[in-house]
């Protein structure tokens, strides 16, 4: 798992954002949803301020007058171009058919400028500067955008473009106003990796495309890993033959028959070069990251003499890190530089990135070779031969036109001098690099890392712990206080990053990245003094409509309702409902209809008879923010709790991941299981036992595919006291002996969820439930799905 897993125990909380070194104000749990304690949100009916409603532009502009009137914009509507330039026309014409998307008309283009209703001027006098500023000048008789550079007049066109885009058809009326806009930083970027899932040329396209609707200016890909090689090199055949299939680990590796089912995929040249002229066709520049020397076991698989040990390994199943380097012969660079050579023409962009990170060192060490160069060549340690080996790579590329950029990994044994960082190990390589005059791509983790999942609800996607919100992005401080304003200049900007280990699926992948993006997006154009969280979430209603109308599946996690339950007497249950972002009005019906504007306000938790069913959305006004949710309320659903409801005894290497087995045979839905898999082990806190006779637990199994390296030692195995093993329960910690014993051997029959059943003996009041598999393994990894407390009779 890229950057899942790093030397030692600090190194991994510092990474990771676990409890031992956490980022401050970043939740450990979604605070809207956590008890039914907290103050229910009100029906005050959120207001759209004059200025949101009026410009509801994501990232917010610079500067904007609101003037007197509005300009009226239908299906007559002319748009002209001054002067007549291919690349503005080209503008235009890319902003009418967006029109058609948005208003169900396209405008034609051309013409004189004289009746235009729009008019795209390139101007080199406007104010602000910048390749990327731009202007937007509406009156009640017309709009004119004018920018410096065809970057700026592309940009100018989103803003009025998302103007339109209100989810409503025919003529638009929009605010007379005056918008002077130009970004804050350079580098406005997201990162996506390919190796581990790979995405099709059209879903990367339509990355692109919500990119450049947000202004986001960078798309880092990362094309190769351990798990695969995603990019096709002629002269190497077997990089794409071998190198982008692997047999993934666990069920989803087998056929219906038992036989291995590989996971393959790669971008042919033609297919990169298509896409990187649609990426810059909307100004976004293709950064590609070819990772060395580590993170190279899908290179090796495929040509081992380029290796260390010469023998070659299987394309890595296990997410993590592996041990497998390129050796530092003259052999190998002579291959490292012939791939170069086939991939730097894909990428016109000025910068190619060379990895560098996470590069166990094991078989350099092990190795008489590797070690008589380390020695011959002066080098104290396996370190500055790393930075050898990437400073030889980096004045190649250099030598071809390109700049290096790598993970701040690249500083430990001294970089290349004019190469830049990109700080992902919290900030501090930001800092070390910035005063030492290296340029500085912020991407920090836990901060920016987008494979974190961004509420503990149980619809999330899957992927990694703490939480990482909405909100948290949108606080995320470009440019550390540590720096001066000299060395702050070396922050070209900030990148997002999804690692996609747990995104199986281009669905997951759009979630994970949106809206989240948008906030990036904000943080990174807009000025400091112009960031508002509130006035954000305003935008972000209309913003919410773009995503469904471009038909692209952000996720509604900040705003979707959440249902929290506790029981009460005379056979009723009250009923908690909640978001993340505590904005909107939370609206609700009880006869199965879905809600609308109009539906009941909830203004406090709800008592119910039982079973009743809940249905609720949230709405800004007329604006609907998110997905409606439901939830039957019954006996069954008071006394459960599914693994992202129960408790981690530790808090290691939280993982919210999918079961390997289809539940449909296919590959279809899969459960969602939360476990540390350090140590698997769960509590159910304050369980009401009165009563309580049985308890049934579905239980799950997931291969174990994580390459820990150093930290191998730190997964917990607990030996199986009888044969198949058992889930063990404990009463009030998890130590003594156990209260209940529920055999593994049903479950082994099966890959997918198994429901197991056991009886408790009698108690009173409330206690902990402690979960823990006994079961004298760790591969397969054993989870807990759910658990139900069921009374007599049930």
């Amino acid at each position: 798992m890229k950057r899942q897993f790093v030397l030692g125990i600090a190194i991994v909380a510092m990474a990771m954002g676990l409890s031992a070194c956490k980022r401050d104000g970043a939740p450990t749990a979604d605070t809207a949803s956590a008890t039914a304690a907290k103050p229910a949100q009100t029906a005050t009916a959120t207001a759209i301020s004059a200025s949101a409603a009026a410009t509801p532009v994501i990232p917010r502009p610079a500067k904007v007058e609101l003037r007197d009137g509005r300009f009226a914009f239908g299906p007559q509507a002319r748009i002209a171009v001054v002067g007549q330039d291919a690349e503005t026309t080209r503008i235009a014409q890319d902003f009418a058919s967006r029109v058609k998307l948005a208003r169900g008309f396209a405008p034609q283009v051309g013409g004189a400028v004289d009746g235009a209703a729009v008019v795209f001027a390139i101007d080199a006098n406007i104010a602000p500067t910048g390749d990327e500023a731009y202007v937007v000048d509406v009156t009640p008789q017309g709009v004119k955008i004018s920018a410096r550079k065809p970057a700026g007049l592309f940009y100018g066109a989103v803003t009025l473009w998302q103007m339109l885009a209100d989810g409503t058809q025919g003529e638009a009326s929009i605010a007379a106003q005056r918008i002077q806009d130009a970004p804050r930083f350079g580098w406005r970027g997201l990162m996506l990796d390919v190796a581990r899932h790979f995405r099709t040329p059209d879903e990367v396209k339509a990355l692109l495309d919500q990119m450049a609707l947000h202004k986001l200016n960078t798309f880092h890909w990362h094309l190769t890993d351990d798990q695969g090689w995603r990019v096709e090199i002629k002269q190497y055949p077997k990089l794409t033959q071998v190198g982008s299939c692997r047999i993934p680990a666990g069920a989803a590796g087998r056929d219906a028959k038992g036989k291995p089912a590989p996971y393959c995929g790669f971008y042919t040249q033609d297919e990169i070069r298509d896409i990187v002229k649609y990426a810059a066709d909307r100004y976004i520049t293709v950064v590609p990251e070819f990772d060395l020397p580590g993170h190279a076991q899908a290179a090796i698989a495929s040509y081992p003499e380029f290796g260390v040990p010469g023998t070659a390994p299987p394309v890595s199943p296990d997410w993590g890190v592996n041990t497998w380097l390129f050796n530092v012969d003259d052999n190998t660079f002579t291959f490292l530089q012939n791939v170069l050579d086939e991939m730097m023409p894909l990428f016109p962009g000025q910068y190619f990135h060379l990895g560098g990170d996470e590069a166990a060192k094991d078989q350099w060490e092990q190795s008489a070779t590797v070690q008589a160069k380390k020695k011959a060549l002066g080098l104290k340690d396996d370190m500055q031969l790393q930075s050898w080996f990437m400073g030889r790579l980096g004045k190649y590329i250099e030598a071809h036109g390109k700049r290096m950029i790598g993970w701040d990994e690249i500083l430990e044994g001294g970089p290349p001098a004019d190469a830049t960082v990109m700080s992902w190990r919290g900030t501090d390589g930001a800092i070390e690099a910035a005063r030492a005059g290296h340029d500085v791509v912020m991407a920090p983790s836990p901060d920016l890392y987008l494979d974190h999942v961004q509420s503990d609800a149980a619809d999330e996607t899957p992927g990694r712990l703490d939480v990482i919100s909405l909100k948290n992005i949108y606080e995320f401080t470009p440019v550390p206080v540590q720096l001066s304003p000299d060395q702050a200049t070396r922050i070209l900007g900030v990148q997002g990053n999804l690692w996609t280990e747990h995104q199986r699926t281009f669905q997951r992948m759009q979630r994970s990245l949106f809206p989240r993006g948008a906030a990036l997006a904000e943080v990174t154009w807009s000025p400091e003094s112009r960031l508002d969280w509130n006035d954000f979430l305003q935008r972000m209603a209309f913003q919410m409509k773009r995503y469904r109308l471009t038909g692209f599946d952000a996720s509604d996690s900040a705003f979707a309702v959440r249902f929290t339950p506790q029981p009460i007497e005379g056979g009723k249950g009250s009923l908690a409902l909640s978001n993340q972002s505590n904005f909107g009005t939370i609206r609700y019906t009880l006869d199965g209809s879905e809600p609308t504007p109009t539906s009941q306000a909830y203004t406090h938790p709800l008592e119910l008879p039982l079973p009743t069913t809940v249905k609720a959305n949230v709405f800004a006004y007329e604006h609907v923010l998110a997905s409606p949710r439901s939830f039957a309320l019954d006996l069954r659903s008071l006394r459960a709790r599914s693994s992202n409801a129960l408790r981690s005894c530790k808090k290691d290497l939280m993982l919210r991941m999918e079961d390997d087995a289809p539940s449909d045979g296919k590959d279809g839905d899969r459960r969602l299981l939360l476990a540390d898999v350090f140590d698997p082990c769960w509590i159910y806190d304050a369980a009401q036992l009165d009563g309580i006779a049985t308890v049934e637990v579905r239980v799950g199994q997931l291969p174990h595919n994580y390459a820990l390296w150093k930290d191998a030692s730190k997964v917990v195995t607990r030996p199986a006291k009888i044969p198949g093993g058992a889930l063990e329960v404990r009463l009030d910690g998890c130590e003594g002996e156990p209260v209940a014993v529920l055999p593994l051997a049903p479950a082994r029959k099966s890959d997918g969820l198994t429901t197991l059943t056991a009886s408790l003996p009698t108690q009173a009041g409330r206690h902990d439930l402690c979960f823990t598999f006994a079961s004298g393994e760790y591969n397969p990894m054993w989870v807990v799905d759910q658990v139900t407390l069921l009374p007599k009779g049930n």
